[in-house]
Order: structure tokens, then C-alpha cells, then sequence
């Protein structure tokens, strides 16, 4: 690791660099037009992949908010976080965040929009969000469309900027919270955007409704590239650019059926690209190795020259800015792992729907720890409630044709305790193909390899001890009417059966 970073500190001769981390919050990997999308534009984001790396199998941790930006600040996997690793909990104190290991290295550290969110920190720890101070601007004037927020994000950045001594290298986290849920329906075609610019995914219906919740989608997104145009702007004024590393990604998968809060390919496989000066060998690259988000952690703090702490589960990516390759480069980077716990209060008991995930460059395997449990939430009395509610939503649910039913039942069905898709012939992730005897020996092998990573890494779901997981409090809102626990309550029912598990397993 110090060859890397002082090889890095040769070439540049300048002070450390400045980290910004710019994040929207609900967006697929393909929708961006350094991927070849073409109902959405993202001029800024396309100008980091040319003048840097575009990543081709970038991979959150979790595909759903809070858990995949907890990964995000502790370099660790969903299930290294304890609370952390479910959806709307605690941000358990002693987990180390990298936000806070530079502002003690001497970095301006703060962040504007979507920092770490839904959930709370533990009292008597942090007293701001793990992503730093927080800095808010609000537009006074009407929003392009009703569901955007009316934060502004680069005059947060501006602020921030004031706020930063002469010479402090600053880390910087733009969270925007587009393009969440709710849309304004029929707001992308207001703006001028083509219904036929837009072909829907294998796994939703190609219909006029779904098209226009697609465009809404799209104008959402291009409010954060805006914004992300405006602060680079902003850096280049201040001849601070080719000395910032920038990192551009989302927090998970779009907020449409089977794809958030979804262990398949448009839930947790995300856009992300990254530009830094002559910090990036031969810029414009396109790099295939897997990179997931618990890696971003440990560049930043090797890129600042800060050691990284021993229990980052995350590797450095800074061999691959060394690079001057294209395509595979790091033998090592063959594979990523992603998982889920809770998402919305959407089962009794405040139950999750837990599962682990591995991909590589062929398949990916999924394993679902509960498949007696509705993968989406419930049917009733709030059907499939880990699902945002949207026009797709229902017009899935309402629709009478046998095959809107059939990709309805793909998004909500109990699934088996093992999925396998052959990435190859199968990019959507539509085909199941775990019980095809052609592919018996990959399963197992991604099983095996699953398992002992899992277990490596301490996950509970792996040594038998799961039920800690929905022990953990909700802290926001729960439906009253729906039975179970309460939220901001510990659930004493799972914290037993994981104790005696654990006991009988022999763990501490």
C-alpha cells in the first residue's frame, strides 16, 4: 500500500489531494450516456468516464439506501455493520468511517443533499451524520418538477468551500436525493423527452405508462448530473480539478418492481466513474474488474496517504488508476459480493428478507436465507411494500394480461433458497437456472465460495446466528395496523434465538 501512495505522491509533487464523492440515490447502472443510454443525458458524468475510468461492473454493497451508504463511509460489508447493515437503524459509534479518519488527518470534510440516511446515530456517539457537516442551500424559485428536492446541491458545495481554510485539502460528499421516488408523472415527456427514446427492461411491460415513468426517472437523474456540472465547474475556476479524485455512482438500483431493494442485476450493479488529474494513467479507459462500493473507503484514505484501517473489508483501487490498461486488469477483482436484511417495515415482526449474493464475470448466485418470506413484502394488508409505490407498481399489480401477471409474479413470488443466472445469455437476470443440471458444478462452486467468504468475514447468516438481524430497531415510521414490533424497540423474540444459536455454535 505505501508504494502505491508514494509512487502517487512522487507524480503529483502537490499537496494531497481532495476527495469528491458524488452520489445520486436510486439509479441503475445503464442509464447514463457514457453506457450508450439514450433517453437520458449526463454530460457531467460522461466527462468524468472520458477524462478518467468508466467502470463497467461497479457493485453496491446492499441495494437498498441506508445499509449501501453505511458500506460506503466503513469500507465493510452490510453484514461487518451490525445495525448499520439494515435499512433505517442505529450507525453503531465505534464503526470507523473514512469522512471521519481524514478530518483527523487534517481534511475539510462535510456533505450536502443525502448523506448517510434513513437512520440515526447511536446516542452518546456522533453528534453529526458520518458524512461530515452538513452545508444546505434551498431554491426559492419552482423545481422542474414536483418530486425533485429543493436543495442546491453546488451552492452547498460553494458553502462549503467558504468554510475551508487556505490550502486544506477537503472531502466533499454531494448526495443528491434524486432520482428517489415520488416522480411527477408525465414530467420527462413535459420536459421533451421522446417516448420512443425509451425501451423498458426485460422484467417490466413495454407500455406507454411504464415508458413515461421511465422518462420521469431519466429527469431526475439529469438533475443530479447538473448539479455534479455546476461543482466541477466550480473546481475548475479554482484550479482545484486535476487535484480532486472524483468518484460519480449511485447508492442502488432504480425504485422500479425487481429492481431496488433486489439482489439482481438492476438492483445492486451501478454506474460509476472516476477522474483525478495525472492521479489516472491513460484516461478514458474502460475497466471491467469488479469494484464494489466498500472499496471506495479504503482508496480515499490510500489516495490521502492515510493508512487504512486493518478491518476495511474493501481493497484500494488505486493500482487500477495506475494502470494503464483496459478492460481486466487485477486477477484478483473476479468477483463481488453483495447482500440485503430489512428494507421497509413490510413483514410481521418487522422481518427482512435475507440474502447474500456473489457475482462474477459468468454468473450470479443468490442465496435466500428465508424463501418462506415474500421477497417484496406481504401481500397483505400493504401488499409488497419493499417495493416504492409508483405507477409501475400499480399498473403491474391492476393489469388482468397473463404476461404482466407473469413479470408481476417474478417481482413479488416466494423464491427458492438458491438463484443462478447465466450472465452471459441472461444480463437481465430473468432466468433462474439453479435446478439445470448443465450448470449444476457452477452452482456449487459459487456456493462453496460464497459460503467461505461469508464466513471469513463473520456474517452471522453464514455461522447460524441471522435472527440478530431483525432483533434491530426500526427508527422510522411503522405501520401500526400491520402486527409486529415497535419500532425504536429491540426485539427481544430475535435477540434470544440469535444468543442461543450463537451459544450452541460455541461463538463469543
Amino acid at each position: 500500500m505505501m508504494i502505491a501512495v508514494l509512487s502517487l505522491t512522487a507524480l503529483h509533487c502537490v499537496a494531497r489531494p481532495n476527495i469528491l464523492f458524488a452520489i445520486s440515490d436510486d439509479q441503475s447502472w445503464p442509464h447514463a450516456g457514457a453506457y450508450g443510454c439514450k433517453f437520458v443525458k449526463t454530460p457531467a458524468f460522461d466527462r468524468i468516464a472520458k477524462e478518467g475510468i468508466l467502470f463497467n461492473n461497479g457493485f453496491c454493497a446492499a441495494p437498498q439506501c441506508s445499509p449501501t451508504r453505511a458500506s460506503i463511509l466503513t469500507g465493510r460489508n452490510i453484514w461487518q455493520n451490525e445495525e448499520a447493515g439494515t435499512h433505517a437503524s442505529w450507525f453503531p459509534t465505534k464503526l470507523k468511517v473514512y469522512t471521519e479518519i481524514l478530518q483527523s488527518a487534517g481534511y475539510h470534510v462535510g456533505y450536502t443533499g443525502k448523506g448517510w440516511a434513513p437512520g440515526k446515530v447511536e446516542p452518546n456517539g456522533r453528534k453529526n451524520n458520518p458524512a461530515g457537516n452538513r452545508y444546505t442551500v434551498k431554491y426559492k424559485t419552482p423545481m422542474p418538477a414536483t418530486g425533485i428536492n429543493k436543495t442546491d446541491y453546488a451552492a452547498g458545495f460553494e458553502k462549503f468551500m467558504e468554510d475551508r481554510k487556505e490550502g486544506q485539502p477537503f472531502c466533499f460528499w454531494y448526495g443528491a436525493f434524486e432520482p428517489h421516488r415520488s416522480f411527477e408523472y408525465g414530467s420527462g415527456a413535459k420536459s421533451g423527452k421522446n417516448l420512443e427514446s425509451v425501451k423498458p427492461p426485460e422484467f417490466l411491460p413495454d407500455d406507454a405508462l411504464i415508458r413515461n415513468d421511465l422518462l420521469d426517472y431519466a429527469l431526475e437523474i439529469e438533475w443530479f448530473d447538473k448539479h455534479l456540472a455546476r461543482i466541477i465547474a466550480k473546481l475548475e475556476v479554482m484550479g482545484e480539478l486535476d487535484n480532486t479524485l472524483i468518484v460519480v455512482t449511485s447508492d442502488n438500483g432504480m425504485s422500479f418492481p425487481r429492481a431496488k431493494a433486489n439482489l439482481y442485476e438492476y438492483g445492486i450493479h451501478m454506474p460509476m466513474a472516476a477522474r483525478w488529474g495525472k492521479g489516472i494513467k491513460n484516461p478514458g479507459r474502460e475497466i471491467n474488474d469488479f469494484v464494489n462500493h466498500i472499496d471506495l473507503a479504503p482508496t480515499f484514505l490510500d489516495a490521502a496517504g492515510v493508512s487504512v484501517p486493518d478491518d476495511m473489508t474493501g481493497r484500494s483501487m488505486l493500482n487500477l488508476f495506475e494502470s494503464e490498461k483496459s478492460g481486466w486488469i487485477d486477477p484478483q477483482r473476479d468477483y463481488t459480493l453483495s447482500g440485503r436484511e430489512r428494507h421497509t417495515h413490510a413483514r410481521p415482526d418487522n422481518q427482512g428478507y435475507p440474502a447474500r449474493s456473489i457475482r462474477t464475470r459468468d454468473f450470479l448466485y443468490i442465496r435466500n436465507f428465508k424463501p418462506e418470506r415474500w421477497p417484496a413484502g406481504d401481500p397483505a394488508p400493504y401488499p409488497f411494500m419493499d417495493i416504492d409505490d409508483c405507477p409501475s407498481k400499480t399498473f403491474m399489480q391492476d393489469s388482468k394480461s397473463d404476461e404482466i401477471t407473469a413479470l408481476q409474479q417474478l417481482a413479488v413470488a416466494r423464491r427458492p433458497a438458491e438463484e443462478l443466472y447465466f450472465i452471459v445469455k441472461d444480463s437481465q437476470t430473468m432466468k433462474n437456472v439453479a435446478g439445470n443440471p448443465e450448470y449444476a458444478l457452477a452452482k456449487q462452486e459459487l456456493s462453496k465460495r460464497l459460503d467461505k467468504l461469508l464466513r471469513s468475514q463473520g456474517d452471522p447468516r453464514a455461522l447460524g446466528y441471522g435472527d440478530i438481524f431483525d432483533s434491530y430497531p426500526r427508527l422510522s415510521p411503522m405501520r401500526k395496523d400491520f402486527d409486529g414490533w415497535t419500532e425504536n424497540k429491540y426485539n427481544p423474540k430475535y435477540q434470544k434465538l440469535a444468543e442461543e444459536a450463537r451459544r450452541k455454535a460455541g461463538l463469543k
